[in-house]
């Protein structure tokens, strides 16, 4: 499996199938202020950026690849802005 754990961090090795999106899901839920190191993330299945989604967990390093850091990055930011309501009355 692509994921070693130390400590309070969760490292990702290589690619994050959608048969891991429930290790990490139960390992989130475990470890709720747990870190995740993406260095060496290659890639990642759809099914695990909806558990990055919901649990909103601390990356302590984003994937080297600038691609999907990018992206990564826009996809969890995102998430953050769409459930900011606007009170201007306008």
């Amino acid at each position: 499996m692509p994921i070693e754990v130390s400590d309070n961090q969760l490292v990702v090795r290589e690619l994050l199938s959608v048969e891991d999106a429930e290790s990490l899901l139960d390992w989130l839920i475990q470890h709720p202020r747990g870190r995740l190191d993406l260095t060496d993330c290659t890639h990642l299945h759809a099914a695990n950026l909806q558990v990055l989604m919901a649990a909103r967990p601390k990356i302590a390093a984003w994937p080297s690849r600038d691609a999907l850091a990018d992206w990564l990055r826009a996809a969890l930011i995102q998430e953050d802005t769409t459930h900011v309501q606007d009170d201007s009355g306008g």
